[in-house]
């Protein structure tokens, strides 16, 4: 069901917006995308931190839109603790009818962009808007060039009152985040659901590596279809199948567990650490499902013997915990194999390794109906 049309995830107090603040500099959008807003005209702002974002899985945290707890620092490796005050899979949710959105937001390093991957996937924040047919359609991703931005994020907004998501960026720290329209127009918050969500663990690609913008990584794109929240907790090179991160993992009461760390471990590390793990959380959850991901096949593996090498190293050793925790008796352990992740046309990274927006599709459409099992069970 469309959240706009659900009421009760609404906040109970619906506001029109008042003047708050005139319209600041643009910093980083390039004018063809975003106009600066006049000086004239009058913005209302709203502080997200007032309602909450979905995707995040602690309210202990050391910031705000940090994505562990800060009880972990110190417990987990330091750059699964760096990589975690990434704001990757956060979103939040809003109901207005203003023909003009605006966005003040800051992030947290100057690292705004990666050689294989855009400012706007990186740093930008990406809004969808719910149509007529209650389904979420992309609408505008903010450019930026400099850490803050304050600019407008769309305008010309067809009349009506609608729902609005927007995604938080993937691969930096948010420092704050505002809302903006103008002034005169109807603002009401969208409370964060409170369905159990899907929580996914592993590596740059759960983390977004190499999305355009923060709506098209596969669990963005789960989320939309499955109408469920999502916690991202991939992190960058770091998806070990720690059971230092796996303790944190256990506190969370997902709807399903999505394990996809792979791409980041040998197949001596997988031997030693998928079981244990998987034991971990069921001791934790007896109920709660987990999907077992294998690593996705790396496009140029038909010409490279030891990425070959590499894929049936890993697969072999996850095969065998996934096998030995259904002899053990263990139930609602789901498995996928990583050659239905992406295409066989080859087309769908950017470096070999890590999806494009198209990749990421395939991702979500391998993904999706053993998903949708999973949560029925």
């Amino acid at each position: 069901m469309s959240l706009f049309l659900d009421r009760r995830r609404f906040l109970r107090f619906a506001t029109t917006a008042a003047g708050v603040a005139g319209a600041a500099g643009v910093a980083g959008v390039a004018p063809a995308f975003a106009q600066d807003p006049p000086a004239s005209k009058k913005i209302a702002w709203h502080d997200v931190r007032d309602w909450g974002v979905e995707g995040k899985g602690w309210a202990d945290t050391e910031k705000y839109y940090d994505r562990l707890p800060a009880r972990a620092k110190g417990r987990v490796r330091d750059a699964v603790w760096s990589l975690s005050r990434h704001s990757a899979g956060m979103l939040t949710r809003f109901q207005t009818d203003a023909d003009e959105i605006f966005v003040d937001y800051q992030v947290t390093s100057d690292r705004l962009d990666m050689p294989h991957m855009p400012a706007t996937g990186v740093s930008g924040v990406d809004l969808y808007a719910d149509d007529a047919e209650g389904d979420w359609k992309w609408l505008s991703v903010s450019r930026p060039a400099a850490q803050t931005i304050n600019t407008s994020l769309i305008s010309g907004i067809a009349p009506g009152e609608r729902g609005y998501t927007l995604y938080l960026p993937l691969y930096n720290g948010t420092e704050y985040l505002r809302v903006g329209v103008p002034e005169g127009a109807k603002f009401a918050p969208i409370e964060p659901r409170q369905e159990k969500p899907i929580v996914f663990y592993g590596t740059s690609i759960t983390h977004g590596a190499c999305a355009s913008r923060p709506g098209m990584p596969h669990p963005a794109i789960l989320g939309r279809r499955l109408n469920r929240p999502v916690i991202n907790l991939g992190f960058s090179g770091n998806g070990k199948m720690e059971a230092e991160v796996g303790e944190f993992l256990c506190e969370l009461d997902p709807a399903v567990y999505v394990i996809d760390c792979l791409p980041n471990m040998n197949g001596e590390e997988v031997a030693e650490r998928a079981e244990p793990l998987v034991r971990q959380l069921r001791a934790a959850r007896p109920e709660t499902p987990i999907l077992l991901v294998e690593d996705r096949t790396y496009t140029n593996a038909p010409f490279l013997p030891d990425r070959q090498q590499r894929h049936e190293s890993s697969r072999a050793a996850l095969r065998a915990a996934y096998n030995a925790v259904v002899d053990a008796g263990m139930k609602k352990i789901a498995y996928l194999n990583g050659e239905t992740l992406l295409g066989d046309d080859r087309d769908d990274t950017t470096d070999g390794s890590h999806p494009s927006d198209l990749g990421f599709y395939r991702h979500a459409e391998a993904m999706e109906p053993v998903l949708e099992k999973l949560l029925q069970a």
